[in-house]
């Protein structure tokens, strides 16, 4: 694979060697290897705001079949599988302002920004996208003046946006109400 191309939404990405530096991915690294990999409590409505067994094999189903696709519809198959996930705040899914959830929470509660792009990154994961490809990106919405997360995938010298807000992938010069 190519190295993610050097410049994002117009910034110049800077190599950060220490993982203790973001503390918020690390927690999420860690969860999703111990939580999300196991089978989880017993079977359950998909329908139901708490997570039950339904919802991590409607995940994998999901994934096994996006597996056959091209690269390009496996990201707008993800992009949309996310969005389908209703937008709830932290502070009214967890009483906390700031809290990043792994797949298995946002499948069962919903989330914000993070939680959809985290999801997107670990389903891109599961399909065989190299890390080197994907980036968890914060940026400052400057139309809402609000910050907000994607998702960005690099395929070749192209940089993808997957945004909760967009159904659409888009290449990243498309996108220019983010910095």
């Amino acid at each position: 694979a190519a190295a993610f191309p050097a410049e994002l939404f117009g910034y110049r990405q800077l190599a950060q060697e220490q993982i203790a530096d973001f503390p918020q991915w690390l927690r999420v690294l860690e969860r999703h290897l111990k939580d999300d990999l196991e089978d989880g409590p017993e079977a359950g409505d998909c329908t139901a705001r708490v997570f039950n067994r339904c919802h991590l094999a409607e995940w994998r189903r999901f994934l096994a079949e996006a597996k056959s696709l091209p690269a390009p519809e496996q990201l707008r198959a993800v992009n949309r599988f996310a969005n389908t996930r209703e937008y709830v705040l932290d502070i009214d899914n967890y009483g906390i302002e700031d809290y990043w959830a792994i797949p298995r929470e946002f499948l069962g509660n919903g989330g914000d920004c993070e939680d959809y792009a985290i999801t997107k990154f670990f389903s891109l994961r599961w399909l065989g996208l190299p890390d080197d490809d994907l980036r968890l990106v914060i940026v400052q919405d400057t139309n809402l003046r609000v910050p907000h997360a994607v998702l960005a995938v690099a395929r070749g010298a192209e940089v993808f946006i997957l945004d909760n807000q967009v159904q659409a992938v888009l290449p990243q010069r498309d996108v220019v109400h983010y910095a």
